[in-house]
């Protein structure tokens, strides 16, 4: 398989009635940025578009939902189209992949490197800092107005992706993105505050307990640390609300990688990893069944908490040691 053009895919979704989007697991702005911004362009065709969905949306992300998403499998019996977003493989969306394969035609638009072109079109691009600049792009093709609210989605996902702006993936052409989005007269302070301060009080608690475990090897430039379903319930928090944990170990002064264990049950448990200029952690985390970025990559290991600790110490001490 090669990867498509966006004039090739804006002409299967021209040609399309019916059509499903498919954001990752574990949502997180990119995907559900994106997502919206391409449900809202499409139903302003005339199309039946949904975003399907598996899990909750998280409540700093709830605002990019305007009757767009749905954990109704068979709101759309037949989709002439399944769009996946942000996906590296079918595994990202894994209670959903028997419905998006029921459409005679599936595409992916995505901006992970490790992602395969596992769909009959695809269009991957790793030097895009988020999949939200990708949708830009193609509802450019397109030839389609960007309206205030998809200038709002797309902002989502391109900051949030970036790390506010912070990222080594943050291009020039993501500033261009990011600046031609104004145009639209989308509120960008309004969109930070629904993003960025909009936590519960139990996100704060998590936070504090999951840092509370963190443990550092190679002289401190290694960082990790995890969260546990115990702590979970003691504190009432949410999983997806550890989000960001990880980044938090990256912003160590001394650490160049960090690495953020999720116990998801007794025997699975969900590792995310970043790092700041040296460590491929990609390369980590392929080698383990996972994907991602050169500086933030996630897979899953199915075995105890104690021993993906393990597991994962070792791996960044070998890392470490051959700088």
């Amino acid at each position: 398989m090669k990867n498509n053009s966006f004039e090739e895919i804006g002409n299967l979704i021209g040609k399309a009635e019916k059509i499903l989007l498919f954001p990752h697991v574990n949502m997180d702005g990119d995907t559900l940025g994106s997502s919206a911004a391409l449900c809202r362009a499409l139903r302003n065709l005339g199309k039946e578009c949904y975003i399907l969905i598996e899990d909750h949306i998280p409540a700093n992300l709830a605002f990019l939902d305007r009757g767009y998403c749905t954990f109704d499998q068979n709101i759309v019996t037949k989709p002439d189209l399944s769009i996946c977003i942000d996906c590296g493989d079918a595994g990202r969306f894994f209670k959903r992949k028997e419905k998006f394969q029921q459409s005679p035609v599936t595409i992916c638009i995505d901006h992970h490197g490790t992602t395969e072109l596992y769909c009959d079109y695809n269009y991957v691009d790793s030097k895009a800092s988020a999949t939200g600049e990708l949708i830009f792009k193609l509802l450019k093709v397109m030839n389609l107005q960007i309206d205030r609210e998809m200038g709002e989605a797309i902002f989502a996902a391109i900051t949030t992706d970036t790390g506010n702006f912070q990222y080594s993936n943050t291009s020039k052409e993501t500033h261009e993105i990011t600046a031609a989005l104004y145009d639209t007269g989308f509120d960008s302070n309004k969109i930070s505050v629904e993003l960025y301060e909009n936590n519960r009080m139990e996100k704060i608690l998590i936070k504090n307990r999951a840092l509370n475990t963190l443990s550092t090897v190679c002289d401190g430039q290694g960082a990790i640390a995890y969260v546990t379903q115990e702590m979970l319930t003691e504190t009432g928090a949410l999983m997806e609300e550890t989000e960001g944990v990880v980044e938090e170990l990256r912003s160590i002064s001394s650490v160049e990688v960090a690495a953020f264990l999720k116990e998801a049950d007794a025997d699975r448990v969900k590792v995310s990893m970043r790092s700041k200029k040296r460590v491929n952690v990609a390369e980590i985390a392929a080698s383990l069944g996972g994907g991602g970025h050169e500086r933030a990559a996630g897979f899953t290991l199915h075995c105890s908490l104690t021993e993906a600790f393990d597991m994962i110490t070792e791996r960044m001490t070998d890392s470490l040691g051959k700088l």
